[in-house]
């Protein structure tokens, strides 16, 4: 959580909708010069961060905002294909300690998962081609997030260099998720967050969906819209398996061939489903979609509530 809370200070002040901004950097190209459709493009996308105060640090302000894809791993993006640009679009977002990396729906819509990238754990963020390249110190692992946005990229490679990697190292030296209701940091493995209890879906439940029912990881995972295209395919070769088995069953000839096909088909896809659900699953996805308030600030709501009741009670009673 934001350790001091931001005041708006007026319409050139340190913010935009709330969030503390360094507005010459932001609202600037790569050679630190003011463009209106530097400014333009950066607002519409700021639009899309009003959950973002809450995650700050004090003293930290976004100096740019991108778009992008969450990394994926080779076998994943293999079993994607064209649908990988559904499935991963993500907001970038760079601030003067970290990247935070919020996956979102393809109209940049919050998932509910984020996640940081400190600087100070990693040894280098090159951009290469389209491609944000972030190497860690400590692990020395990579990561790769593809097709960042084509107008922030020179003014990424400038930002970059101003940035203090390889300093005092975190513990972490790699990139962390944050819890979306308290911003604790998760531990990978655990389904619940340490400080505000918070449940994330498994992968143990992602992979049993997957594999028992059509669509059920994309389901799952909360891919309605592919899980129904799985769904659809599933359906569709059974039901077509079911029709070939009785031909091979009745001694048809030529059926055993399409009938081996088609269950390596439906083997192939079963398999592609139980990858995807796993890797969503790293994202840390909320059990319940709509995420309430934090405990201890929820329960104190009923008491301020039951005390403007007898206040009101009272006053009747008075007169």
């Amino acid at each position: 959580m934001a350790e001091e809370a931001f005041e708006p200070v007026g319409m050139m002040g340190p913010q935009i909708f709330g969030l503390p901004v360094d507005r010459q950097t932001l609202f600037s190209n790569h050679k630190e010069i003011y463009k209106k459709r530097v400014e333009t493009r950066q607002r519409k996308m700021i639009i899309k961060l009003s959950f973002l105060k809450p995650f700050l640090k004090k003293g930290e302000k976004i100096l740019l905002i991108s778009t992008g894809y969450s990394p994926i791993n080779s076998l994943a993006q293999y079993a994607t294909g064209f649908l990988f640009v559904y499935l991963k679009r993500s907001l970038f977002v760079f601030t003067n300690f970290r990247i935070l990396h919020v996956p979102t729906t393809p109209n940049y819509k919050f998932k509910q998962s984020i996640s940081q990238i400190l600087y100070v754990d990693c040894e280098s963020i090159a951009l290469k081609g389209g491609t944000l390249v972030v190497q860690y110190a400590k692990l020395g692992k990579s990561e790769k997030f593809k097709a960042i946005g084509l107008s922030e990229r020179k003014k990424i490679k400038a930002l970059m260099k101003r940035m203090p990697l390889s300093g005092t190292q975190s513990q972490l030296g790699r990139r962390s998720h944050l819890c979306p209701r308290c911003a604790h940091l998760l531990e990978a493995g655990k389904h619940a967050c340490d400080a505000c209890q918070l449940k994330f879906k498994s992968k143990i439940a992602a992979d049993i969906l997957a594999f028992l029912f059509p669509g059920g990881g994309y389901f799952y995972t909360r891919h309605y819209f592919i899980g129904l295209l799985n769904a659809l395919v599933e359906i569709f070769l059974l039901g077509y398996f079911y029709l070939i088995l009785r031909d091979v069953i009745s001694m048809a000839e030529g059926r055993m061939t399409y009938l081996v096909t088609l269950g390596a088909v439906f083997v192939a896809v079963k398999i592609i489903s139980v990858i995807h659900s796993t890797h969503f699953i790293d994202e840390f996805i909320p059990t319940k979609k709509k995420i309430q308030a934090n405990p201890a600030a929820a329960k104190s709501r009923p008491r301020k509530q039951k005390s403007k009741r007898k206040i009101k009670k009272q006053q009747i009673v008075s007169t």
